[in-house]
């Protein structure tokens, strides 16, 4: 069992003997006569709690704490004064002491005193290993993303992380990861520890959504609780807000949601009274908002508002590269699971996962790869194995560039690049990030391209 190490520094040569005595049969004790020494001793040795007592020889206490202090913020240091002194003790709080004692000491104060700060270090440590299996399990280098698209997007998940509260906003088709990289943004960031709150704005009934994300006050609804309920923003209070299918807000709630994300504040239905809440607010669609703007269901405003930083993240059939790594990955995941033992696939399974549609993209495969470990007893996935996998449609590689040839009546550039424009911006329903994507240039050229060449959109 740990034994709690705690460091006496006092130059009073019977206060130490005491202390000794009391406080030995329960934890490891070490004493220092001035604060130099305790200085000097911590350099050599890690302690878990200090008594430090404020008149010493030398530096005083105070001084003591503050070079203490610079040396590790962390450590919990309860300060010794006498009835004379309590106005340094005070000073001593300010510069961050965690808890004071007054001479003569009490022994059930102090044993008291003691445990408190010993029970506020072993919670802040198990908080502290929370974090860091949270940090671990939602580090971006365990995503799994091979292909200049996702590489990109990870790049962008690492960068924002280390914001503190700016909107962000993930666009991609159904199963892409969206919610794994808003959980990677949170758990990599300073909200860490605080809620991570999830509303899917297309799976409420559109009469409870606005009630469901800004909560209410008791009285608003018949049958509804009698003490009123918070929402989702309120329950996230300090952490992050993932806001999954944005597109579905109904326009009062898109309303809200514009004044909370400009000011932070928002009155709660039937409410009279504003809050005020600290949340990031992480947005994910899988359908075009440019598009919904246009038939007039999404707020433009709101969309500028939340595509502070988007995030998009390419269909699994347009990665290929990372087909057989998140395979690889999940096999292994489900062998532990599910005490199987798998190791390769033959190469015309491979084929297979890899011509493939994806409709369902990185969800599809890993519950397809699910099915195949818990049914199946091999060692290797077999094309038997996916037999399940119908899709008519699969993945046709792209036009090899070198087998297009130039007419012998010559071409115009100009006309063929808007013509490409044109082509990609419909393929992609007039997303200009898909766009761009597709012909392999950034946002902002596509942009130049469109109005330097008036295309309409």
């Amino acid at each position: 069992m740990y034994r709690y190490k705690i460091l006496i520094v006092d130059d009073d040569k019977l206060l130490q003997n005491s202390l000794m005595t009391i406080l030995s049969g329960k934890y490891d004790v070490i004493v220092a006569g001035t604060g130099e020494e305790a200085v000097e001793l911590l350099k050599k040795t890690s302690v878990d709690l200090v008594l430090l007592d404020i008149r010493l020889p030398g530096i005083d206490g105070i001084e003591t704490l503050r070079a203490i202090l610079k040396r590790d913020e962390e450590y919990l240091i309860i300060m010794m004064t006498a009835y004379e002194d309590i106005s340094t003790v005070v000073t001593s709080m300010k510069m961050g002491a965690h808890d004071y004692l007054v001479k003569p000491l009490d022994v059930d104060e102090l044993e008291l005193i003691i445990e408190r700060a010993l029970d506020t270090l072993k919670l802040k440590k198990e908080v502290e290993e929370l974090r860091r299996q949270c940090r671990a399990e939602f580090d971006i280098v365990n995503v799994i993303g091979e292909s200049k698209g996702m590489k990109e997007a990870l790049d962008q998940t690492g960068k924002i992380a280390r914001s503190h509260d700016t909107t962000v906003l993930i666009e991609g088709e159904t199963g892409t990861g969206k919610e794994v990289i808003a959980r990677a943004i949170h758990y990599q960031s300073t909200r860490i520890g605080k809620p991570f709150i999830t509303i899917n704005c297309g799976a409420i009934s559109k009469d409870l959504l606005e009630s469901e994300l800004f909560g209410y006050e008791k009285g608003t609804f018949t049958g509804g609780l009698h003490e009123g309920k918070k929402g989702k923003i309120e329950l996230a209070h300090g952490g992050s807000l993932f806001l999954d299918e944005i597109s579905e807000l109904i326009p009062s709630a898109q309303v809200k949601l514009l004044r909370f994300l400009e000011n932070k504040e928002f009155y709660p239905v039937g409410g009279t009274e504003e809050k005020k809440i600290d949340v990031r607010v992480i947005a994910a669609t899988n359908k075009s908002l440019e598009k919904a703007i246009a038939s007039g269901t999404f707020r433009e405003d709101l969309y500028y508002r939340l595509n502070i930083v988007r995030i998009f993240l390419p269909p699994l059939r347009e990665r290929r590269e990372d087909i057989i790594p998140l395979v690889l990955f999940y096999m292994d995941k489900f062998n532990r699971q599910c005490r199987k033992n798998f190791r390769s696939l033959s190469k015309s399974a491979e084929k297979k996962l890899m011509d493939h549609y994806w409709a369902g993209n990185v969800r599809e495969l890993k519950n397809t790869i699910e099915r195949v470990v818990i049914m199946e007893d091999d060692t290797e996935i077999k094309t038997q194995h996916l037999s399940f996998l119908t899709d008519a449609r699969t993945v046709t590689s792209p036009p090899n560039i070198s087998d297009i040839t130039i007419p012998p009546s010559g071409l115009n550039l100009e006309d063929l690049n808007k013509q490409l424009i044109i082509q990609a911006l419909k393929q992609s329903d007039g997303n200009k990030t898909e766009a761009a994507r597709i012909l392999g240039m950034s946002r902002p050229t596509m942009i130049y391209r469109i109005n330097k060449f008036g295309i309409e959109t």
